[in-house]
């Protein structure tokens, strides 16, 4: 592990947790994501915590939609993401099937788990590639 990556969270009103998180606490937006369907609007906001390269990803929440390993349609702690170093994924994924602990989701930069009390566990090696 090489420490934290990110938080995350589910917010049912994106641009006001933005304001919240920019206006009273003084984080910068770092990365804005848009929804991979094409609707209109966000489905992610990345806010810098400090001189390093860990962040708060605020996501949007999407009650209309039901849920997925990836997404709840309600608000709150959405993720913990830990920092792994990008060629070391392969090594993590072997280790994970070996103790019989499930991936749920996969992106291009993130092995995505569940502790024994069903919170999410991300580890991250974005923005390095594999």
């Amino acid at each position: 592990m090489r420490g934290h990556h990110h938080l995350a969270i589910q917010v049912k009103d994106l641009a006001g947790a933005v304001r919240f998180y920019g206006d009273v606490l003084g984080l910068k937006v770092v990365r804005r994501w848009p929804h991979e369907d094409g609707r209109p609007g966000e489905r992610s906001v990345w806010l810098s915590v400090g001189e390093g390269e860990e962040f708060i990803a605020l996501e949007a929440c999407d009650v209309e939609r039901l849920p997925t390993p990836f997404r709840d349609p309600h608000g709150g702690l959405h993720l913990l993401a830990l920092r792994i170093p990008a060629h070391d994924r392969h090594a993590w994924e072997r280790r994970l099937n070996e103790l019989g602990i499930e991936i749920v989701h996969r992106t291009r930069w993130t092995l995505y788990l569940r502790d024994p009390e069903g919170n999410r566990i991300g580890l991250s090696h974005y923005p390095d590639e594999t």
